[in-house]
């Protein structure tokens, strides 16, 4: 999502520490906390995923208009197989009942803010369903052919549907 250099890791291990595997900024350092019997070879992926986590919840990562519209075109490119140019998409704070809207009239698309801290694989969802219209305007067989084309629709729709229930 950021554009800016790797941090800089920092790895503790701990020989009372059993089984977890924690993180925290310190600075511009990411320090890991992790048991000292953790093999060598699961180190890099641990790093990887704990990194990942803290990007999401970090407040000073906040998903720019500029990587939405990057990742709305490598995903019209990736499972529409077409291009998208021109049209605008971008972060909004006044949705609360809906994960993303379009108008295929102006070819502008607006993605819930709500979105933001999920997992990457449902954005992806929010927004290719939110670029399928700007080919197809309404929800018919073509539409969910095209939607077809991702391979975590369902998954991300069940995802999306459980945060909703939780938040009742």
């Amino acid at each position: 999502m950021s554009s800016q250099q790797p941090p800089k890791i920092e790895i503790r291990r701990s020989k009372r520490r059993r089984r977890t595997v924690s993180a925290y900024r310190d600075g511009e350092t990411v320090v890991i906390l992790m048991p000292a019997s953790t093999p060598r070879s699961q180190e890099q992926e641990i790093v990887d995923e704990m990194v990942q986590r803290l990007d999401r919840t970090d407040p000073r990562q906040k998903p720019s208009d500029e990587a939405l519209l990057e990742r709305a075109q490598f995903l019209a490119s990736k499972y529409l197989q077409t291009t998208l140019d021109p049209f605008s998409i971008r972060w909004v704070t006044n949705q609360q009942s809906r994960w993303g809207s379009c108008t295929p009239a102006d070819r502008s698309i607006r993605i819930s803010h709500r979105l933001q801290p999920m997992p990457q694989f449902v954005v992806d969802y929010v927004v290719l369903h939110e670029l399928a219209h700007l080919l197809v305007p309404d929800h018919s067989a073509d539409f969910k052919v095209l939607m077809d084309c991702y391979p975590q629709a369902v998954r991300a729709q069940g995802y999306l549907e459980g945060w909703a229930a939780a938040k009742g």
